[in-house]
């Protein structure tokens, strides 16, 4: 096991069961469409504000995973909240997701994980600097 599996390990334990069992499939589909997307790189993996992180160098924005505290049958996927992903995330999938927020994607443990639609997310948030996605209210550099 490397030291990023302890890592992930150790900051899952306390969670129940089903819980444990979604963030590791988010954490294999996170890792998994980060290594086919061209122009990532290295995902470096830690923990940020308490929860488990998958950091891109210079390609995209921090993708985090966690537990809901307040409600023990879900989980997030949380993003930047300044970074306009979300917003993005609802034009294209209005009603296939759940939000909460500018910040959050919110699964539930025991439905069905939409992994096309999810890995489509990633992959926008693990590549949103090298698309430059306007951040809601803020102007974009251009080329």
């Amino acid at each position: 096991m490397s030291d990023q599996d302890d890592l992930f390990s150790e900051t899952i334990a306390p969670y129940s069961p089903k819980v444990r069992r979604r963030l590791g499939e988010l954490r294999k589909l996170i890792l998994s469409t980060a290594r086919s997307l061209e122009g990532v790189g290295e995902i470096a993996q830690a923990l940020r504000w308490g929860q488990f992180s998958f950091l891109t160098l210079e390609s995209g924005s921090t993708v985090r995973i966690d537990s809901r505290r307040n409600d023990i049958e879900t989980v997030a996927i949380y993003f930047h909240c300044q970074s306009g992903l979300i917003e993005h995330f609802k034009e294209l999938y209005p009603d296939q997701l759940k939000y909460e927020g500018q910040r959050a994607i919110v699964l539930n443990v025991n439905a069905p994980l939409p992994e096309a639609t999810l890995r489509h997310c990633i992959s926008l948030a693990l590549t949103h600097h090298l698309r430059k996605l306007p951040a809601k209210g803020r102007k974009t550099k251009r080329a």
